[in-house]
């Protein structure tokens, strides 16, 4: 296989464990194992207590993927397969569904993965673009045209990164209607689920909605479990999970043990974890507002609708977002995520309010910009 560097993951392999502040974060504030380990009731306690660090089933722990599986409205433990986080599941489904011939239309800007993976593949991709100036939306009729008879895949990642763009049940219905009319699978990119602003505006499942949908979930977002590395792809179409199964026996085989235990802990006590979440990513946002009201000379964004990420743009002519940011790091320790990262042209940057120190991290962002732009 031949496939470009990972931009975005070459640029956080540099800067993510050297600087002080990193507001461009996509997960949230890891939660603390002593916190987590508190919240197990008395059989995952007694797993974790017994635990034997030997190999794991390579689908998941019984449990886990039963947990998983309560997720959904429509699905049962054997609908689930769990991986090594996102990314490896990612890696396995793009592989087993996609070669020379065939066709994929996905969401971009995005996770570089949901497309080159395909392309390596052997795939043509279309990349659906999404545009501030329609509020970073979908654009089903534009989507619509770009499905031809040879495309076997449609990837939407919502809540969206690095927008927090997320359709609308009515848009969300019309594109599942689309996929299942067309015979096609939909990849609903569904790891910051459960991070809506406003829970009504939850969408249903990917896995729930029809036979070809697939769900990717993952402890890592709205979690706040990124280092447990666990993530899954949750389907009615079982076969498909098969064929996944067999192509991850050449990537990690099975999960971390200690890793799985965890996993059931957290989702047995989702209620508390999601809690923590929503804490963070509330205290967050107004700060966020009053910085981009303060500053809207310099800076612009659509407010996300959900998740902990959004894509602002820099609006200071002569400056390319590029050059602020490695002034900005450099002069503060504080870390934005450009544009140009996901490919994406223009001044966007991402930046992530599900870290903690964020109030410090945006005080000195505002103090540089202050001493920079004005």
């Amino acid at each position: 296989m031949r496939i470009p560097d990972f931009e975005l993951e070459r640029y956080f392999a540099r800067w993510e464990f050297a600087v002080e502040h990193l507001l461009c974060a996509s997960d949230v504030e890891g939660y603390p194992m002593a916190e987590l380990l508190a919240l197990a009731d008395d059989e995952t306690r007694g797993l974790w207590d017994g635990l034997r660090l030997g190999y794991t089933e390579s689908t998941g722990h019984p449990l886990l993927r039963a947990e998983i599986a309560s997720l959904y409205d429509r699905l049962e433990a054997d609908d689930v397969l769990v991986f090594a986080g996102a990314e490896e599941a990612i890696f396995c489904l793009l592989n087993v569904m996609l070669g020379p011939g065939d066709h994929a239309v996905v969401t971009w800007p995005g996770y570089q993965s949901l497309y080159e993976v395909a392309r390596a593949a052997g795939a043509e991709v279309t990349l659906h673009e999404l545009r501030e100036s329609d509020g970073w939306a979908l654009d089903l009729d534009r989507l619509r045209a770009s499905i031809r008879p040879t495309t076997r895949l449609v990837v939407v990642n919502a809540p969206h990164n690095p927008t927090g763009m997320l359709p609308g049940r009515d848009e969300w219905r019309a594109l599942t209607e689309l996929c299942a009319e067309a015979g096609i699978h939909l990849l609903a990119d569904e790891v910051y689920r459960y991070l809506e602003f406003d829970p009504a505006d939850r969408l249903a499942a990917g896995a729930d909605a029809f036979e070809r949908g697939v769900s990717l979930g993952v402890l890592s977002k709205s979690f706040a479990l990124a280092g447990l590395r666990i993530g899954w792809l949750a389907t009615r179409d079982r076969d498909l999970l098969a064929r996944a199964a067999r192509f991850k026996d050449y990537t990690t085989i099975c999960s971390s043990a200690p890793a799985e235990i965890l996993g059931i802990v957290a989702l047995r006590a989702r209620t508390p974890v999601l809690e923590r979440t929503h804490r963070i990513v509330g205290a967050n946002l107004p700060v966020l507002d009053r910085f981009f009201a303060t500053h809207s000379d310099w800076f612009s964004w659509v407010r996300p609708r959900a998740g902990s990420i959004g894509f602002p743009r820099l609006n200071a002519p002569g400056v390319t977002i590029d050059d602020f940011a490695a002034e900005l790091v450099e002069a503060e320790g504080v870390l934005l995520l450009p544009g140009s990262r996901f490919d994406y042209p223009g001044n966007h940057f991402r930046i992530g309010f599900g870290r903690t120190d964020l109030p410090v991290a945006v005080e000195r962002l505002g103090a540089f910009a202050e001493r920079r732009l004005g």
